[in-house]
């Protein structure tokens, strides 16, 4: 059976010693955020996802959700027991708005519990996962009345909330959308439509669920300009709060899926359900687009999770399992094989595996503290350069972090060979559960075009010009060390390729915006190599300093540089690749006719 261990050591290195979370003490919400609090929180999360969490995760994956005739679902044995003690523990209060009873910490320790719990057990992670992007839309765009009424109990775990975006007939392009909102007269609207994959659609874990639906009300322009957002419970509530009628809204089916079986993903049917409008009409995108993109950082999270969860069952397997003897003769020549962890190939995978998830952590961890920057760093300039930064590299985080997550997990299944192929050992279902990742809250080509077409462009690439000198800036200061000089002059050179790829854009999609199409996957990616290069950069700044200061845990912090030394030298040179094949343009990809696809 696999196992977990939350990697609890390595993300309070990160945010004690790389984020150094302490010194933003005078900023809203990160007064209490000392490294003892931080350091007590991510230590009992640890425990709590590991002990409680994590051994639900195979049997949840094997008996999957259950619908009932009556459109009811229950989710597998267990969940129901441990939503509760989620609850109790207040683990989904954590980062969550003081003023409506969250605990109002940082958003980066939120970032660890949500690694944390998709690591654990990524299907039951979702039904609170969801919740808190539902929660940041209500916040932002509903009316005070709307807030009070939902966000307390939402933020409690008593409700739960979903995003309804997806229609049989469109998913990407939302002005297709056929849901209708019809006006009742007394400021409810009558939501009529279906909605598919609908993860936490429906559920037995919690009291009432907050349905956020994008609909088009009658007179709406018949594009994404006339998309409105409304909240639609399962159960009305009164005005007090207590759920009443059961509204016109139930579940037509469960979806049938390749892996998080465990969360269900439903078809919802909406028969005239009442529904209360979120923010203004016709303007329901950009209130729904807080939601997705909360989602799309805690989605690139999930890729993370499954590739740590992957790889920590690797090693284990790598250390234990014997085959063969080593290239330079036997390692143990009392045994009659030695270790799998003796081959350059197993350790090509595990030490792939290592220095993306240790780089991509740092970075999901920096992203969460921009979120928080963006709002309450003290001055508006810091803040504007916050923002700038988190929206340049969500679309990064979520596509290159999952591409790289589900990469990860398939080769850690490689290292068990034909047992990672048998159900029973997990590595699988690790695979299966990683897949999702690259697809949903928008397919990995979505997040590359919204990169090169969208945040490229930004501002008259303000943010992109930022990235490039903060790398430059930070490449410069670290050459002067000699253990990190490797590193800095080929994180400069990669950073100059991801330059270089940008310039061409600039002068050769405007007039061919094929071009654009066909690099932006590689553009994501050499974008990906650069800011995990960064993040490596900073932390193995920390590590050196730490050794030069005699820190105790010498073994952790040599561990760092020799990763960080191996980022270098393996992932750094792909960005030279990766440009030649954006410059490479699209003639030869867009050439053939459709019939010359045909096999037969």
């Amino acid at each position: 059976m696999p196992t977990y261990k939350a990697p609890a050591r390595d993300a309070r290195f990160i945010v004690n010693e790389v984020l150094k979370l302490e010194q933003y003490a005078n900023l809203p919400g990160f007064e209490n955020a000392t490294a003892d609090m931080a350091e007590t929180v991510i230590e009992e999360l640890g425990k709590f996802t590991a002990e409680v969490i994590a051994p639900l995760n195979a049997s949840g994956d094997r008996q999957g959700c259950t619908r009932h005739p009556d459109g009811s679902v229950t989710t597998p044995d267990g969940f129901r027991e441990a939503y509760r003690q989620f609850c109790e523990s207040g683990w989904g209060t954590l980062s969550a708005p003081a003023e409506f009873g969250g605990q109002g910490l940082p958003h980066v320790l939120g970032f660890v519990l949500e690694e944390f719990l998709c690591s654990a057990n990524q299907a039951f992670a979702m039904y609170p996962g969801l919740t808190n992007g539902a929660i940041a839309a209500i916040q932002a765009k509903a009316s005070p009345e709307l807030q009070a009424l939902y966000l307390p109990r939402m933020i409690s775990g008593e409700w739960s909330g979903t995003m309804n975006l997806t229609e049989p007939q469109c998913g990407t392009d939302l002005g297709l959308i056929r849901t209708r909102a019809v006006p009742n007269g007394d400021g409810t609207y009558a939501i009529t439509g279906t909605k598919i994959f609908i993860s936490a659609g429906e559920h037995d874990l919690t009291d009432n669920i907050v349905h956020l639906v994008l609909a088009k009300l009658p007179d709406a322009p018949d594009s994404t300009k006339g998309i409105s957002l409304f909240i639609v419970p399962k159960f009305i509530p009164d005005a007090a709060g207590v759920p009443g009628e059961r509204n016109a809204v139930s579940c037509g089916a469960i979806e049938h899926k390749m892996g998080i079986h465990a969360n269900s993903t439903c078809v919802l049917n909406y028969d005239g359900a009442t529904g209360w409008l979120v923010g203004e009409e016709n303007k329901g995108l950009a209130a729904m687009f807080i939601m997705m993109n909360a989602a799309r950082l805690g989605v690139g999270i999930q890729g993370l999770s499954q590739a740590e969860v992957a790889y920590q069952n690797a090693v284990a397997y790598a250390a234990e399992r014997r085959q063969g003897r080593a290239l330079t003769g036997p390692a143990e020549p009392e045994e009659k094989a030695d270790p799998l962890f003796v081959h350059p190939d197993v350790r090509r995978m595990l030490m792939d595996a290592k220095a993306f998830t240790e780089g991509m952590r740092t970075l999901a961890l920096w992203g969460g503290l921009q979120v928080e920057l963006a709002e309450k760093a003290a001055s508006e300039s810091e803040r504007q350069a916050a923002d700038d930064l988190i929206g340049l590299l969500t679309p990064v985080i979520k596509g290159y972090g999952t591409d790289k997550g589900f990469e990860v997990a398939v080769n850690m299944q490689q290292i068990w060979g034909g047992h990672g192929y048998i159900v029973e050992n997990g590595m699988e279902q690790f695979v299966r559960d990683a897949r999702i990742a690259m697809i949903y809250e928008g397919a990995n080509g979505v997040q590359a075009m919204d990169l090169v077409g969208r945040k490229l462009a930004a501002n008259m690439g303000r943010a992109v010009q930022a990235f490039f000198a903060l790398v430059d800036e930070e490449c410069a200061a670290a050459k002067s060390e000699p253990q990190l000089a490797e590193l800095a002059g080929r994180l400069e050179k990669a950073n100059g390729e991801l330059k270089a790829a940008t310039m061409w854009f600039m002068q050769n999609a405007m007039t061919n915006p094929d071009n654009a199409g066909a690099g932006a996957h590689h553009y994501m990616h050499i974008m990906g190599i650069v800011a995990l290069g960064q993040m490596w950069l900073r932390m193995g700044a920390v590590a050196v300093a730490a050794r030069n200061g005699g820190a105790s845990d010498a073994a952790f912090y040599d561990a760092k540089l020799v990763t960080a030394r191996y980022f270098a030298e393996r992932f750094l040179p792909d960005a030279g690749a990766l440009r030649r094949k954006i410059e490479a343009g699209s003639s030869s990809m867009m050439e053939l006719p459709i019939e010359a696809f045909a096999t037969a």
